[in-house]
């Protein structure tokens, strides 16, 4: 059968071990449980959107990987923001948040809203502008997010524009 849960206290925390004279194994060498009450709020923020941090360098010692969440309250959108050189990947938790750029494939530049439901995955490039919107009035939408560099890289924008191929 499979081990119960471990319970606090339990396990490998570092964060736990700040007493003098208890060694602690270095970060890089052991495997981490971030409990989800244990969430890291202190991370890059937009407007109108909270993150919370799991998996980074700061919470783990990760050095090529940001992990968190992302709640939208009701009737809210983020400020428009890109995330640098990081490649985002979003897996929606619940909700139906709506995720919108500008796209310039055609004659002229056109504002493109991907809408979403629980399940399904998003994937943002890296410079790409971009907002999350939570057209719901009632219910928070919730994401998971994936990041390629080792902090949540937030760069809040005065507005969406369309990625030129230069800049990419």
């Amino acid at each position: 059968m499979s081990e119960p849960l471990t319970t606090p206290g339990e396990g490998f925390h570092p964060h736990l071990h700040d007493a003098a004279g208890h060694s602690t194994a270095p970060l890089r060498t052991r495997l981490h449980h971030i409990r989800a009450d244990a969430l890291d709020g202190d991370t890059a923020q937009s407007g109108g959107m909270r993150r919370f941090a799991a998996v980074s360098g700061k919470t783990v010692g990760s050095e090529k990987l940001w992990m968190g969440q992302t709640h939208v309250a009701p009737s809210t959108s983020s400020s428009d923001h890109h995330h640098g050189e990081s490649e985002t990947a979003i897996y929606v938790v619940s909700g139906h948040p709506e995720f919108v750029f500008l796209d310039d494939t055609g004659p002229a530049p056109q504002e493109v809203r991907l809408r979403t439901s629980p399940g399904d995955y998003i994937f943002v490039p890296p410079f790409v502008p971009h907002r999350e919107e939570n057209p719901d009035p009632a219910d928070e939408a919730v994401v998971v997010i994936a990041r390629s560099t080792q902090e949540a890289i937030v760069v809040n924008l005065p507005g969406l524009y369309v990625l030129g191929a230069g800049e990419v």
